[in-house]
């Protein structure tokens, strides 16, 4: 990975070109964190979607369930009464 050609530190802009070893090893350092960053930024914002779907579908499961109507026991046929003419047979 390439280093700027100037890092700005608190203010102060320095040429990469005049660091020594262990400053420009740090720019590289720094480089690859902020990458590292955006990377976990992208995988937390695929994350926060997928829960959002999944409250979203839970709400909608929770509402369907409560707009679903009470089904009734379904009743048993009656019998037939008898009349005065049926139990004289």
């Amino acid at each position: 990975m390439a280093l700027p050609e100037y890092v700005t530190l608190n203010g102060t802009q320095y040429a990469t070109a005049n660091l020594n070893d262990a400053a420009r090893e740090q720019v590289g350092n720094i480089q690859a964190v902020d990458e590292e960053i955006a990377r976990l930024q992208r995988q937390l914002a695929i994350a926060q979607t997928a829960r959002n779907a999944y409250v979203a579908a839970l709400l909608a499961a929770v509402k369907h369930k409560e707009e679903a109507p009470v089904e009734d026991k379904p009743k048993k046929p009656r019998t037939k009464r008898k009349t005065k003419e049926d139990a004289a047979e």
